[in-house]
C-alpha cells in the first residue's frame, strides 16, 4: 500500500512539473521580446505568407526559417 502511494505521488509530482513547463508559460516569458525578435517575426511572417500552408507548406517553413536565421533570431 505504501508502494503504490510512492508511485502516485510521482506520478502527480511528475504532472505539476509538466504542466509548470507548458508552452503557455513559455509564452508569458516572451511578453517582453525585443524590438528587434518583433520586427523579424513581423518581417519573415510577411515573407512566408507568400506561400500558403495548404500548397507549399515545406516552402513556408523553410522562407520562414531562412529568414528568422539571417535575421539571427530563433525560429
Amino acid at each position: 500500500m505504501i508502494a503504490v502511494k510512492r508511485h502516485l505521488a510521482a506520478f502527480f509530482l511528475g504532472l505539476a512539473v509538466v504542466a509548470a513547463a507548458s508552452p503557455s508559460f513559455a509564452q508569458r516569458a516572451e511578453e517582453h521580446m525585443s524590438a528587434a525578435r518583433a520586427q523579424a517575426l513581423r518581417e519573415c511572417n510577411a515573407v512566408a505568407s507568400h506561400y500558403p500552408q495548404y500548397t507549399w507548406g515545406d516552402t513556408e517553413i523553410t522562407e520562414y526559417r531562412d529568414c528568422m536565421a539571417q535575421h539571427g533570431q530563433q525560429e
